[in-house]
Parts: C-alpha cells; sequence; structure tokens
C-alpha cells in the first residue's frame, strides 16, 4: 500500500505526465517526441505611449532573444499610439521585420487597446493576436504594411469580435497563456514552434504549454521616463513643480520645496520634448503660474488670479497636439488644483512659515527692524520674532545686521528703509 501510495505521489507530481507517453487507452498523450525541452518564448511587456525609449527596448529584446537562442519573443501590447516620428517608427518595423527570432503581437489582457501607429505592429507579426475584450485600430497616415482592403486602413476601432468576423489578426485567446498555446505547431521560418503538447482529458483533448515562458520590462530608470510621456504626468510635473519653485522662492534659499520642483520640471522635460509641447502652450502655462504668484505676494486673490486661471486652463489645452491633448478631466483636476493651492495654500503656507500676524500690521509702520540677509532690492528682515519679506523703498541696497524701519506695507511684503535713528537704550 506504501508502495502505492508513493507511485501516485510520483505520478502527481509535476513533469511526471510529460514523462508518460501513452494515456490508460493507449492514445497519445502528447504530440512532441521525447527528449530536451524546446527553447524558452520571451515575452515583453510594452505599455503607455511608443516612445523612444521603447522603441530601444523592443529592439534590444529582438537582439536579446537572438542571442539567447529563443524560439519566438511575443510583445504584450497595450498602448493609446505613439510618439515617434514616421522615421523612427519605420526603423522599429524593419528592425522587427528582419528578426531572427519570429516576433508575436498580442494585444492584450482585456480592456487593452492598440490604436494609431502602432497598429502597424500587427501586421509586421509573424503572429498577431488580441484579448476577449481589446480594441484595435484608429489607424492615422500610411500604413506600408496593410494590405489592399485591410480592415485597419478604414480607421475605425475594432473589438476582438470585429478584428476575428475580418481577420484582420490571426487568433483571439482570452490570456497570454492561451496566445503561447496557439503559437504551437506553426511553421515560421522554416522553424516550427513547439510551445504545447496535447494531453487527454477524459474523452477532450487538450493542449498544454510547455515551452518556458520569460517576461522582461523596463528597467526602474527607464519606466520613470516614460510614464512622463503621458500627457496627464507631464503637465502634472511640470504644473507641480513650477509652484515648488514659487513656493520656494517666498520662503527665501533653496530648501526642499525647490529642490523637489526643480526636480518635477527635469522630469516633465522627457515627456513634453516626447509629446511635442507647443510653444504657445508653454508659454500660456508659465504666464498662468505668473499671475499667481502676483497674487500671492499681494496676499488676497484679485485680478490676476483670474488671469492666471484662464491662461493655464488655455496653456494647459494647447500644450500638446490634438492627438495627444490630457483628457478633460484630469486638465481640470489639475488646474482646480492649482487654483485651491495657490488661493488657500500658498498664501497659508507662507504666513505659518514666516509666522507672520494677520491682523494689526498697520501698527507695525515706523517700527525698527533688523535685516536677516542682504536686500537688494527684496530680502528678509526680523521683527516681533518673526521672519518677514523685505523690500527696499530706495535705490541704496541693505546689508544682513543693518538695522531698517518699516515705511508701508504691501500685503505680506514689508517696504522698508535704512534707520537712522540712535538704537534705544537697553533698560538697565
Amino acid at each position: 500500500m506504501i508502495i502505492a501510495l508513493l507511485l501516485g505521489m510520483v505520478l502527481a507530481m509535476p513533469g511526471a505526465a510529460a514523462q508518460s507517453t501513452t494515456t490508460p487507452a493507449g492514445a497519445p498523450a502528447t504530440d512532441l517526441p521525447a527528449g530536451p525541452p524546446p527553447p524558452p518564448v520571451d515575452v515583453i511587456q510594452v505599455s503607455g505611449r511608443i516612445d523612444g525609449i521603447v522603441a530601444d527596448f523592443i529592439e534590444r529584446s529582438v537582439e536579446s532573444s537572438a542571442r539567447d537562442g529563443s524560439q519566438a519573443l511575443v510583445i504584450q501590447l497595450d498602448t493609446p499610439g505613439s510618439v515617434l516620428s514616421d522615421g523612427r517608427m519605420d526603423r522599429l518595423l524593419e528592425r522587427l521585420r528582419a528578426s531572427a527570432v519570429p516576433v508575436m503581437v498580442w494585444v492584450g489582457p482585456s480592456g487593452s487597446r492598440a490604436y494609431g501607429q502602432p497598429v502597424r505592429l500587427l501586421r509586421v507579426a509573424a503572429v498577431s493576436g488580441m484579448a476577449n475584450g481589446a480594441d484595435i485600430g484608429r489607424l492615422r497616415g500610411d500604413c506600408p504594411e496593410c494590405p489592399p482592403g485591410d480592415p485597419l486602413l478604414d480607421r475605425s476601432r475594432l473589438s476582438a469580435s470585429g478584428a476575428s468576423s475580418r481577420q484582420a489578426v490571426d487568433v483571439v485567446t482570452p490570456t497570454l497563456g492561451d496566445f503561447i498555446v496557439e503559437l504551437h505547431g506553426r511553421e515560421i521560418a522554416g522553424r516550427t514552434l513547439e510551445t504545447a503538447r496535447v494531453v487527454e482529458r477524459g474523452d477532450q483533448p487538450r493542449r498544454e504549454p510547455i515551452a518556458q515562458v520569460r517576461f522582461a520590462k523596463l528597467d526602474l530608470v527607464e519606466r520613470v521616463l516614460h510614464a512622463t510621456s503621458n500627457p496627464s504626468v507631464a503637465l502634472l510635473l511640470l504644473v507641480l513643480g513650477l509652484l515648488l519653485i514659487l513656493f520656494e522662492f517666498y520662503s527665501v534659499g533653496v530648501g526642499l520645496a525647490g529642490l523637489t520642483g526643480a526636480a518635477c520640471v527635469v522630469m516633465s522635460a522627457y515627456g513634453l520634448g516626447a509629446l511635442g509641447a507647443t510653444p504657445l502652450g508653454l508659454a500660456l502655462v508659465a504666464i498662468g503660474v505668473f499671475g499667481f504668484a502676483v497674487d500671492v505676494q499681494a496676499g488676497a486673490p484679485r485680478v490676476w488670479t483670474a488671469i492666471g486661471t484662464v491662461s493655464l486652463l488655455a496653456g494647459s489645452w494647447w500644450i500638446f497636439p490634438a492627438d495627444r491633448r490630457v483628457p478633460v478631466l484630469a486638465l481640470i483636476a489639475i488646474v482646480a488644483g492649482t487654483v485651491l493651492f495657490a488661493v488657500r495654500g500658498m498664501a497659508s503656507m507662507v504666513r505659518s512659515r514666516f509666522s507672520t500676524p494677520t491682523i494689526g500690521r498697520e501698527s507695525m509702520i515706523g517700527e525698527a527692524a533688523v535685516a536677516t540677509t542682504a536686500i537688494n532690492p527684496e530680502g528678509m528682515v526680523g521683527l516681533r520674532g518673526a521672519l518677514w519679506r523685505a523690500r527696499v523703498s530706495r535705490v541704496t541696497p541693505i546689508e544682513p545686521g543693518d538695522r531698517v524701519k518699516v515705511v508701508a506695507i504691501d500685503g505680506l511684503v514689508l517696504e522698508v528703509a535704512p534707520d537712522e535713528r540712535p538704537p534705544e537704550p537697553t533698560a538697565t
């Protein structure tokens, strides 16, 4: 009995069925001869707009698969479009067409899409497929790879059922694993793919995967840069960076907010360049942030807040070409968040950071203060145990440690002049 139990455990182990060549009924359990396992299948996951980083990644993967002896390379695709130039896209497609390893493209999982120029990848693939619930189409521009009458040329959006009925793709499968199984037995460039085996399950034979599948993604730095090629992310980083730099300007010096803001602007630069940001849109966004800065300094929302809001809204809409614009809901969220931060948050943070009282400030006119930084023409002074932004009222610069007197108040900024009065005697 113990021997029978051990035998049952061995037969239940993975690989036991692969080693068996017959079923109890004598039917073959696999259509593959016994021998070494087949070469692996490489899978790379491509999501987001196809940019230079993704194009380089795909080309590197083609070279790596050929070097490592893979039997196929599968591109798992989910993209709303491409930001590549026509020439760069043509070079990528030519590289896939000339690959020593067969390249397959599967649009999935469910809910994925392949729109615009990336659809051409399906036409250079040795085998193309998509998941149930995925969409393809919306091709714009030329498609030299598309034969006459290709359903992709009508620029429509095809669901999985529509693509299957019009033969826009070779196979429709629910999962990536099923797609890899479907590759089994296909002869491509004189090579027969071995990705599955046939197993009898009762009266219904079915195929199970046998090829090792190796997945690859962009590395961390590439993923971060590639994420900025999303219009919403690029715009958010730009606006957030400018606001943080503006906040640091009001707090004087270079601190965490300023460094974080600079990092955001630098990160957005890749996305702005890849997406083709327009000079008009960039200028309007900058004017919008400047408008908020004016009223933050004034201490209350005024006409410049309205100008800044309209300018930021228009700039956010026109900053990218029409086919790459920020979605309306994301645009409204970014603009509304900016207005709220500038009108309510920034003024409150500036007052809190400098411990500036908001009541009875007029009584400070005529009081003496001490410059804590050079004032030429703006800087900081210490008054009533708090730090204040100060502006000299004439050309004469003021050095750190000099005594000044308050001559006027403009919002949160003190207008000061050199204090030529003798210091008051200290009590003994």
